[in-house]
Formats: C-alpha cells, sequence, structure tokens
C-alpha cells in the first residue's frame, strides 16, 4: 500500500513539474509573440509569417557574423531605450 502511495505521489509530481515546465515555456513564448507585435512587425508585413520567419533568419545571420557583437549592442542599447520610453509614457 505504502509503495502505491508513493508512487502514486511521485506521478502527480512528475506531472506537476512538466505542466510548470509547459506553462513556463507557454509564457516565454507568449512574451515573445509579444515582442514582434510591440515592434510594429506584424502590422508592418501585413501579418504575412513567411515575411516575418525571413526577417528572423536575416536577424540570425547577422549573429552568426562577425560583426555579432556590435550588432548586440546596437539593439540591445535600442530596445533599452524604447523600454524606457513606454515606461515614461505610462507614468505620464
Amino acid at each position: 500500500m505504502a509503495r502505491h502511495r508513493l508512487e502514486a505521489q511521485k506521478a502527480r509530481t512528475d506531472r506537476r513539474d512538466w505542466a510548470v515546465k509547459r506553462r513556463e515555456r507557454t509564457r516565454h513564448l507568449i512574451e515573445l509573440g509579444g515582442l514582434v507585435i510591440k515592434a510594429g512587425l506584424v502590422d508592418l508585413v501585413d501579418d504575412n509569417r513567411a515575411t516575418l520567419y525571413g526577417a528572423f533568419l536575416a536577424v540570425a545571420d547577422r549573429l552568426r557574423g562577425e560583426d555579432r557583437q556590435q550588432a548586440l549592442a546596437l539593439w540591445q542599447r535600442k530596445g533599452k531605450r524604447a523600454f524606457e520610453a513606454e515606461s515614461d509614457q505610462r507614468e505620464r
């Protein structure tokens, strides 16, 4: 009896761990999708997913290139400024 209870408890824990990881992954994907929308990309390409994917591939190619660090620094600064500007707008 005790063994069955332990096995059942372990199975519940395994399912909970799986569900937590799935929820974390889902939240992460939703946040990334929100960034695509926030940047205005969906509207700019008329919600054409092939175009968005192609743009993402171009970004990935650049990040594999020699100017990776410069591109990352530029995009990080630009993104940080945009988040700060948005935050300032909300505070007003």
